[in-house]
C-alpha cells in the first residue's frame, strides 16, 4: 500500500466482534487469564494493550521498520533509546538539538556515568574525529531544533557502523511522510508523538522505532521493565491524528514556504532558518535525503531580545506557545522556552542567540499567517 493509505488503515482492523471501523480504545489495565500459561496475546496494560499496538503496527509501517513501541511522552521516548547503553559509553550529538533532548543528555544521563560530546553535526570531519573506542552512539537530529541544520544521515550512519556503533535520528520535525531515516541507514528512530504524528496538541506521547530484531527485543523489554507505555486514549488519539498526517504536512509545508519566503525579504529580519529555501546551507542535502521540507523555521531578527519579545508578544494568529506540529501556528523564544534548560554558553556555541524566534507553520491559510506577520514585525 501507498503511504497515504497505509496512514489509514496500518493497524485499524482489530475488533472481530463488531467489526468497527475504527480501532477500538482498551482503557483496561489488566486482561483475564483462560488458564495458568494461556492468555490472548496481552496480559496486563503496562506490557502490551491492543489499542496501543495498533499504532504501534502504523508507524513502524509508515518508518518502513521492522517494530515501534508507544511511550508516554517524546522525552521517554529518549530515554527508552538511551538506555540501551550503560555507564563509560561514549555518545556523539549535535551542540545545537532541542534543549529538553541536552538537559537530559548533560544534566541527567551524564552523571549516571554516560559520557557525551556535543559537536557540529553538520562537519563530518568533526563528528568523525570525536570517535573514541568506548563510542557506542551517534544521536541524529536532523532538521536540527531550533536552527535547522541538516544533517547527512548516510554519512553520520556509516561512520557509526565503522565504530561498531547505533546511529539514532529524532524524526520529530519531519515525520516519516517528508523523511524516513532508515532509507539512509539509521538503525533507530524516535519521535515525539505529541508533534505532527498526532498533529492537534491534545496529546503527549512518543515511539521508538527499530529495523532489526536484536534491537526491537531490547527495546520490548526497556519499554516494559520501565513502565514507559503510553495509555490506550492517547495512542488512540495518535491513531486517529496519523489519518490525516497527509494532508497536514501539505498544508504545513505550504505555509511554511510561503512565510520564509517572506521573511528572508523583510527589513526586520537578518536571517530565516528554513530548509526549503534555495539560500539555506543544508537546502541541496535537504532535497536528497526528505521529500518535503516541513512546517518549522527560525529567523533571527535585527535588533535583539527587545525586538524578539515584540514579535512574539504581538502575533495573533500565531500563539506563543512552547510544541510544534499542531493544527493552529506557535511562536515561541529558545531562549526563555525550549531552550531554556541549556546554559547560555551552550546556546551560544549552538548558534542560539538572544534574537532567535521559532516558528511552527500550522494548517491555516498562508495569506492570514502572513499578513499577522507582518503586522506583527511593523507594530
Amino acid at each position: 500500500m501507498k503511504f497515504e493509505t497505509r496512514c489509514v488503515h496500518t493497524g485499524v482492523y482489530k475488533d472481530e466482534t463488531y467489526n468497527s471501523a475504527t480501532t477500538p480504545i482498551y482503557p483496561t489495565s489488566t486482561f483475564t487469564w483462560d488458564a495458568i500459561g494461556k492468555h490472548r496475546g496481552y496480559d496486563y496494560t503496562r506490557s502490551g494493550n491492543p489499542t496501543r499496538r495498533a499504532l504501534e503496527e502504523n508507524i513502524a509501517s509508515l518508518e518502513g521498520g521492522l517494530d515501534c513501541k508507544c511511550v508516554a511522552t517524546g522525552m521517554a521516548a529518549i530515554t527508552t533509546a538511551l538506555q540501551l547503553f550503560q555507564p563509560g559509553d561514549h555518545i556523539i550529538s549535535g551542540d545545537d538539538i532541542y534543549g529538553g533532548t541536552f538537559r537530559l543528555f548533560h544534566n541527567v544521563l551524564a552523571e549516571r556515568g554516560l559520557e557525551f560530546s556535543f559537536v557540529k553535526m553538520t562537519d563530518l570531519d568533526a563528528v568523525r574525529a570525536a570517535v573514541r573506542p568506548e563510542t557506542k552512539c551517534i544521536w541524529i537530529e536532523t532538521p536540527s531544533n531550533p536552527l535547522m541544520n541538516i544533517v547527512d544521515m548516510a554519512a553520520v550512519a556509516e561512520i557509526a557502523q565503522e565504530a561498531a556503533a547505533i546511529s539514532i535520528a529524532d524524526n520529530t520535525f519531519m515525520s516519516p511522510y517528508f523523511q524516513r531515516p532508515f532509507e539512509f541507514g539509521v538503525d533507530v528512530v524516535v519521535h515525539s508523538m505529541t508533534k505532527y504524528l498526532n498533529g492537534h496538541s491534545d496529546v503527549v506521547g512518543g515511539c521508538v522505532v527499530t529495523r532489526d530484531q536484536e534491537l526491537a527485543t531490547r527495546v520490548d523489554y526497556l519499554q516494559n521493565a520501565l513502565g514507559m507505555g503510553c495509555s490506550p486514549f492517547d495512542a488512540w488519539l495518535v491513531l486517529r491524528g496519523i489519518k490525516t498526517l497527509v494532508p497536514r504536512m501539505q498544508a504545513h509545508e505550504r505555509g511554511a514556504t510561503a512565510l520564509a519566503e517572506m521573511l528572508q525579504e523583510h527589513p526586520a529580519i537578518d536571517r530565516v532558518y528554513y530548509p526549503g529555501l534555495s539560500s539555506h546551507p543544508g537546502h541541496e542535502l535537504a532535497k536528497k535525503q526528505m521529500s518535503g521540507f516541513g512546517g518549522m523555521l527560525s529567523v533571527d531578527v535585527k535588533g535583539g531580545r527587545a525586538v524578539a519579545e515584540r514579535l512574539v508578544t504581538k502575533t495573533k494568529l500565531f500563539l506563543l506557545a512552547e510544541s510544534l506540529g499542531g493544527t493552529e501556528s506557535l511562536i515561541e523564544y529558545p531562549a526563555e522556552m525550549s531552550h531554556a534548560s541549556m546554559t547560555a554558553a551552550a546556546r551560544l556555541a549552538a548558534g542560539i542567540s538572544e534574537n532567535t524566534v521559532r516558528i511552527s507553520v500550522g494548517i491555516e491559510n498562508a495569506d492570514d499567517l502572513i499578513e499577522d506577520m507582518r503586522q506583527a514585525l511593523e507594530s
